[in-house]
């Protein structure tokens, strides 16, 4: 009888024991999807924005999505009130943009330390989006796969800055003479869609 009783309390702790540690479990996972958890996991993001404003003397604004693919990053921007014509467009290695002309945010993106180049290059900055073009009515679009950005890891574009030039890239060392700063956006996690 007395061994019966033993038993059954090893039981009794046993199955107590595995149930406080679903719960746990349970609970970690439910914290994990708070917040855009459930996406980032071991994955990491799946998509970030950055919203983008003009500097104090334009009306510049829009957005600049990036979404993970098969093939890298799809890059696309919806920007308007952007003066005719085409312009440099570039990811900047800080996101801080609070200083006049957005020089807080850095230079290129390039973790990997390569030479300025045209978006489709296989050695270029990470942060090389080339050009962006205007129409006569400020619309200005983007829409392309890069293969070098990431939303994690060494390449990732979390945190830094877009950045719109007023002239164009001429893709000449060492950043492509496109001029000042005339817009910025700092990219963060987006929701998923």
């Amino acid at each position: 009888m007395r061994r019966s009783i033993m038993l059954a309390g090893a039981v009794l702790a046993l199955t107590t024991s595995t149930l406080q540690a679903q719960n746990s479990s349970t609970k970690a996972q439910e914290k994990g999807k708070g917040a855009g958890g459930a996406m980032m996991g071991a994955m990491g993001p799946t998509k970030a924005v950055a919203v983008i404003h003009g500097g104090k003397d334009n009306s510049i604004h829009g957005t600049v999505t990036f979404t993970k693919v098969d093939g890298g990053i799809r890059v696309m921007a919806d920007l308007h009130g952007v003066p005719a014509g085409m312009h440099g467009f570039h990811v900047h290695e800080f996101g801080d943009i609070s200083t006049p002309e957005f020089m807080s945010a850095g230079g290129h993106f390039n973790p990997t330390k390569m030479e300025h180049g045209e978006p489709k290059a296989e050695k270029r900055h990470t942060g090389d989006m080339g050009n962006i073009e205007a129409s006569a009515k400020g619309v200005a679009k983007l829409d392309y796969v890069d293969p070098h950005m990431t939303l994690s890891g060494m390449n990732s574009v979390l945190g830094r800055a877009v950045i719109l030039h007023e002239k164009a890239d001429d893709y000449k060392q060492p950043t492509g003479n496109a001029g000042g700063r005339i817009a910025a956006g700092v990219i963060g996690v987006a929701k998923p869609e």
